[in-house]
């Protein structure tokens, strides 16, 4: 389902539940009212089934015509005593959750959110997952955009939880074989390296180095959802040292693997999206995650949460498109 014909199916479904919430409300108090010989006036029920509908109207067409377009960037500056002399200054772009069905209205406006990745002239962009909604065909008119992403060291990327494509209502495709292909097209056709339970080297020219790992999406469901597991942890440390930096979809697995059997200084995780919904300061994401969003600490160890670029339902209120900057500093240079 497209962007544009879920909202409609939003904004009718919505409207009728909340017309039908009031007048249900009057029904009862008037079938009680006439047991007990009283009239109960209808009109202020009917003029608040009216408010609703077109405040829920007027929410919804702000949260999709602008507040999902309302890109901004974060800014972080981390500190390390494990990041190497010559690795103080490495910009990382941290970018999640594309969702690229969320763009089907607009290639020109995605390609502002390129070009917001880019000003930040990164080192390196790391992409912590669900490229896709429901399958690959969603990304295929987003070629060209996305091999437009320029930085140094090129586009880390993992797999999440919808690029397993377990949503769909098609039970009669080979869902491993889909997987499979989603993944040469970020390594083949995009050239994105995917990490999928491994790591990356990156060296500098005196030999000092900082490594990456990246995991397949690792669930554990005593927050949010059930969805898939596929991540090892475990395979993608082996043979790694010195500072490292995680990139896992959910952020679930920090608490629950990374913190208590690691000691990797960085993890870096979307999914929440923080609901898409942050509204004086709450978010129903409280409901599912103990870290919904931005920067987390435990002692030396530090989790950092991108709410994402695109959306599963299209609209974001209060919650914005995110491009996190990440400085890396080496605690040796700045004490």
């Amino acid at each position: 389902m497209t962007a544009s014909r879920m909202m409609i199916f939003f904004c009718i479904t919505g409207s009728l539940l909340l017309a039908i919430l009031p007048n249900l409300l009057w029904m009862i108090g008037w079938i009680g009212c006439k047991i007990a010989g009283c009239r109960l006036p209808y009109k202020y029920f009917g003029l608040c089934s009216l408010v609703l509908v077109v405040v829920f109207l007027l929410t919804m067409a702000y949260g999709y015509y602008i507040g999902r377009w309302d890109i901004q960037s974060t800014i972080v500056e981390y500190s390390h005593k494990d990041i190497p002399k010559t690795f103080d200054g490495f910009r990382i772009v941290h970018i999640s959750d594309l969702h690229l069905s969320t763009f089907d209205d607009s290639k020109e406006r995605f390609r502002r959110f390129i070009d917001e990745i880019n000003k930040h002239k990164p080192d390196l962009v790391c992409f912590t997952g669900d490229l896709v909604t429901l399958g690959k065909e969603e990304a295929e008119p987003y070629t060209d955009i996305l091999k437009s992403i320029s930085s140094k060291y090129g586009v880390l990327s993992v797999l999440g939880n919808h690029d397993f494509m377990i949503y769909g209502f098609n039970q009669n495709f080979d869902r491993d074989a889909a997987v499979e292909e989603l993944a040469r097209y970020q390594e083949e056709t995009l050239g994105w390296n995917l990490l999928r339970n491994e790591s990356m080297v990156i060296a500098s020219e005196d030999g000092s180095r900082i490594t990456f790992l990246g995991v397949d999406n690792a669930n554990f469901s005593n927050q949010g959802f059930h969805t898939i597991h596929r991540g090892d942890l475990n395979k993608a440390l082996e043979g790694t040292d010195g500072f490292r930096v995680l990139l896992s979809h959910d952020p679930s697995h920090w608490n629950a693997e990374v913190v208590p059997n690691t000691d990797i200084p960085l993890t870096l995780s979307g999914h929440t999206h923080n609901a898409q919904i942050k509204i004086f300061g709450w978010t129903p994401a409280k409901w599912s995650f103990k870290e919904i969003a931005g920067r987390y600490d435990n002692g030396d160890q530090t989790l950092y949460i991108n709410v994402g670029l695109g959306c599963t339902a299209p609209i974001r209120l209060g919650v914005n498109p995110e491009v996190t900057l990440i400085t890396l500093r080496s605690s040796e240079i700045n004490e």
